[in-house]
């Protein structure tokens, strides 16, 4: 626990400036973040007496080692970069937001050659536009259906699609006429993107277009007397209708606006957001906040903005290739609309407006609702945000609490001086010591971060793999530390350095991928492992990281040098805690060696094949998808690839086992075996 008043700046050190600040630990790493019109205001209020603090605002300052700060122009221009660096930093004292739930969304491949409809959930593609999201992934496939009558739009695979296209008969919703089926050569390239552009318009809200164009088809071909066709087009109609009275109206007045409520208490908050475009409802989505530091509903509601907006405003960014501002707002939820409405306005209302201006392109109206059906909607929103912490209350109950006694069970059972807040986990997953691979796995407060998972390819010392898995163990980890010590030596991070932020340097230096050092190393084995691990840890000289193996036989933990293992209890949150790090260490691993070695497989039956390179066996492995169906082809197929010739073709089905007829030959005559 450091003493804030080592690390505390001398008094005219600090500028009386708008600016970002940063809290370091010993380690380098970032801890928090935060804005302050004044710096010198603001920093100072962190060095005051102890026992004034916040508890929250006491762990952080006695957890860090060092503050640093970035003077900057504008509030507003702060405002950008504390977004940009707890996005990049993630520091553990920020304001943590978890989505309640996985939320899906209607997702329209636009980059693709032949657009496709489908539900997707997680980070979002650049090229692929997105409605949603929407509380139940049934909800976007009944739309779906619905809307297919009209827009007869692609939604299968790539891999039904190519076998479609390989066969020529395309799949079921071809024939049923809720596919355009362009795997077939219906229609062309254009004609479906067209198909898919209208679809992405309608769900976008211009659905009276569609609608009256079906209208007009309908009595014209009612004066025709194609009377079938009329009554195809009156079921399209209601189709487009009924898709529409999905979205209820809440505002008359056809207005966009997003809609948020939050309630909470001193450790945790659900926050809700209504989506709506055009007066109706297009989205919904919610959060549940852990308050990991002090502060306010207006402050959570600043913050809470940021992580809206700027998350959509990255995407729009990088998609538009890097412009500032788009040319104009962009259609999906995740744009800034017009109008937003929060339940309390932030402490720096006029700064977060005129930053949301900037996002949008235009004006923003940032207030509070008072009357009317705005009102009623926030409170609707509210409703939803109560029954989402009672939810996520019931289902966590005592989670935080279980968490800390699993930590403090490992620490009492290995005899740590603290509480293993970081633990890394590493495991080696081989086949008869070919395809050989190590994982790191890393856990934080008891729970995965799966962004600092690595996998290591292992080499041994003559390149060709170790000879078991004790070698292996030591070489993952001291490649791993190695790399904790370059990185850890090329980080500096010196008390009250200041800098004057350009364009080029807003988001801040990059976080050293390994400069942290884990609390605890757990490996998946017994004694030898152990010692294999402790012996790559004293050779780098690191003797202030636990080490312990876990035996998956008895679910034993053995210690360095020890001649009997500890035994945790069994059902006891600690062991419970390790055996879910060791499992998810071999999972990791045992992914990446199948990948490794199904890439192997795949082509190492080619490798033999004289005058066939990368370049045309990655063609060859292209056009016909497996070695299976290359084994099946026959030459003249094989041939007609790109690159390839007879002689070529021949030899790559001599490799493969016997050749095959060239196509367009006869059977075989009467009483003859066919080759």
């Amino acid at each position: 626990m450091a003493d804030p008043s080592t690390y505390r700046p001398a008094p005219g050190e600090i500028p009386d400036s708008p600016g970002v600040y940063r809290f370091r630990d010993e380690h380098g790493r970032v801890v928090y973040v935060g804005k302050a019109k004044s710096l010198r205001s603001r920093l100072s209020s962190y060095f005051q007496d102890l026992s004034a603090l916040h508890p929250r605002t006491q762990q952080m300052v006695t957890t860090a080692a060092a503050v640093e700060w970035t003077v900057v122009g504008t509030e507003v221009e702060a405002l950008a970069l504390e977004y940009s660096w707890i996005k990049e930093y993630d520091p553990r004292f920020n304001v943590k937001y978890r989505d309640d739930k996985s939320y899906p969304y209607l997702a329209v491949t636009l980059d693709d050659e032949f657009p496709r409809v489908q539900v997707m959930r997680g980070a979002k593609r650049p090229g692929t536009r997105y409605f949603g999201p929407y509380a139940h992934a049934w909800a976007i496939r009944e739309t779906v259906d619905l809307l297919l009558r009209v827009f007869p739009v692609r939604t299968c695979s790539a891999g039904v699609f190519k076998r479609a296209a390989q066969t020529g008969r395309p799949c079921l919703l071809g024939y049923i006429d809720k596919c355009s089926a362009p795997c077939v050569g219906r229609v062309s390239a254009e004609e479906h993107r067209a198909i898919a552009e209208d679809f992405c318009d309608f769900m976008a809200g211009q659905t009276s277009r569609f609608i009256r164009r079906l209208e007009q088809r309908m009595k014209a071909a009612a004066s025709a007397l194609e009377y079938e066709e009329a009554a195809r087009l009156r079921d399209d109609i209601v189709a487009l209708q009924r898709a529409t009275e999905k979205n209820t109206v809440v505002l008359a007045d056809g207005t966009d606006v997003d809609v948020f409520a939050m309630v909470g208490d001193d450790l945790e908050a659900a926050v809700q957001v209504f989506h709506v475009r055009g007066g109706r409802i297009r989205g919904q989505r919610g959060w549940v906040v852990e308050k990991v530091e002090d502060i306010t509903d207006a402050e959570l509601v600043e913050h809470l903005l940021q992580q809206v907006y700027g998350d959509g405003w990255e995407r729009s960014a990088r998609e538009s290739g890097g412009a500032r501002r788009p040319e104009r707002p962009q259609p999906e939820l995740s744009a800034v609309p017009r109008e937003v409405l929060v339940p309390v306005l932030p402490p720096d209302v006029d700064q977060v407006t005129d930053w949301l201006g900037t996002l949008r392109g235009a004006r923003v109206a940032l207030r509070v609702p008072q009357r009317g059906d705005k009102k009623n909607l926030a409170e609707t929103v509210r409703r939803n945000a109560e029954q989402a912490l009672v939810l996520h209350r019931t289902r966590r109950a005592g989670d935080l609490t279980t968490r800390s006694q699993a930590l403090r069970e490992i620490q009492e059972a290995l005899g740590l001086g603290e509480a293993p807040l970081r633990i890394e986990c590493y495991d080696i997953s081989t086949t008869q010591g070919t395809y050989q691979v190590g994982s790191m796995v890393v856990f934080e407060d008891g729970l995965p971060r799966k962004g600092e998972y690595r996998h290591f390819v292992v080499r041994g010392e003559a390149g060709e793999g170790a000879r078991d898995d004790t070698e292996a163990i030591h070489e993952v980890l001291s490649r791993r530390f190695r790399r904790y010590l370059a990185d850890r030596d090329a980080a500096p991070h010196e008390s009250g350095e200041i800098t004057v932020a350009d364009d080029d340097d807003v988001a801040g230096e990059r976080s050293k991928r390994f400069a942290y050092p884990p609390s605890l190393v757990v490996v998946d084995g017994g004694p030898p492992q152990v010692a294999a691990a402790a012996r790559a840890l004293a050779d780098l000289g690191i003797v202030d990281v636990a080490l312990c193996g876990l035996a998956k036989r008895l679910e034993e933990v053995w210690l360095p040098g020890e001649d009997y293992p500890v035994i945790l209890q069994r059902g006891s949150q600690g062991l419970y805690l390790m055996q879910r790090v060791r499992d998810e260490a071999h999972r990791f691993a045992i992914r990446h060696h199948r990948n490794r070695r199904s890439k192997g497989m795949t082509v190492s039956a080619l490798d033999d094949v004289p005058g066939l390179g990368p370049a045309r066996k990655a063609a060859l492995l292209q056009h016909f998808g497996s070695v299976a169906r290359l084994r099946a082809a026959s030459v003249d197929d094989v041939a007609a690839v790109r690159g390839m010739g007879r002689r070529t073709a021949q030899a790559v089905l001599d490799a493969l086992g016997e050749p095959r007829p060239a196509a367009g030959s006869g059977p075989a005559a009467p009483g003859m075996l066919a080759p």
